[in-house]
């Protein structure tokens, strides 16, 4: 299976994400850009979770229906032609780390999906849900791995 690369401007894989994109900042989604997406890929899904949240892995982002022909997404914004769904703060769109004081740093899983077509999700999807639906479908993914601690 092919790879995607997918990056950010604003902090390095397996770094910390900057204040600004979280809940204790300006909570705006930080900017992503991406390569290699399989020329038969009809659209991408742009997936962010914490797997260290206390009651399982937390959905911080989800947007479906991305243009495949697209390179990224601003600080900010949604992806082209992508749909924002409900995230687990039960806000559409982006909702930034926001761990609990105390603990170890908290990862925060950016991937990006290549679908050869529509996956259908359910209305409030998961984190799991999203991965029962994709995962086999896919065409290709990337990660991006970044760090937050309160």
């Amino acid at each position: 299976m092919a790879g995607i690369e997918l990056k950010s401007s604003a902090f390095s894989d397996q770094a910390i994400i900057p204040r600004r994109y979280t809940k204790d900042g300006d909570d705006v989604s930080p900017p992503l850009t991406w390569s290699g997406v399989p020329d038969d890929a009809a659209e991408l899904v742009l997936l962010c979770e914490d797997p260290d949240a206390p009651g399982g892995p937390f959905l911080h982002w989800l947007v479906t229906g991305i243009d495949p022909h697209s390179d990224g997404v601003g600080t900010g914004h949604t992806p082209e032609h992508g749909t924002p769904h409900q995230n687990d703060f039960g806000e559409p769109g982006w909702g930034g780390p926001r761990p609990p004081k105390g603990d170890d740093a908290h990862h925060y899983f950016f991937r990006l999906y290549a679908l050869p077509g529509h996956v259908p999700l359910p209305a409030r999807a998961s984190a799991q849900q999203v991965h029962q639906a994709v995962d086999k479908a896919q065409l290709a993914s990337g990660n991006l791995m970044a760090l937050y601690q309160r």
